[in-house]
């Protein structure tokens, strides 16, 4: 079995900088499985208008924070692209922004 390479995109790693200490424990224990098991994530498509097709999303802390990234199978990379609380869209609205 290979490992994915993780890389966050700055925004991402701004916003796991940004949160509380356990929860932001609880988004890296997620963001590890993904090194071995990138396709964990359910697919994204069409959320709210937002075009995230490609994209995929894991939850963290329960639920409550939503961590959107995508898979580079070529090189063997997942990039986190947004985090953010499950609350509102403004997750799938920044993701958006970024790609």
């Amino acid at each position: 079995m290979k490992n994915y390479k993780i890389i966050f995109h700055p925004l991402a790693a701004a916003e796991l900088k940004d949160l509380d200490g356990i929860v932001q424990k609880h988004v890296i224990k997620q963001v590890k499985k993904l090194e071995s098991y990138p396709y964990l994530g359910e697919l994204l498509g069409n959320k709210h208008g937002y075009d995230l097709a490609g994209y995929r999303k894991l939850y963290a802390n329960n639920k409550k924070i939503r961590i959107v990234y995508t898979i580079h199978e070529e090189q063997i990379l997942v990039q986190i692209i947004a985090i953010g609380r499950r609350e509102d869209l403004e997750v799938y609205e920044d993701a958006s922004n970024r790609i």
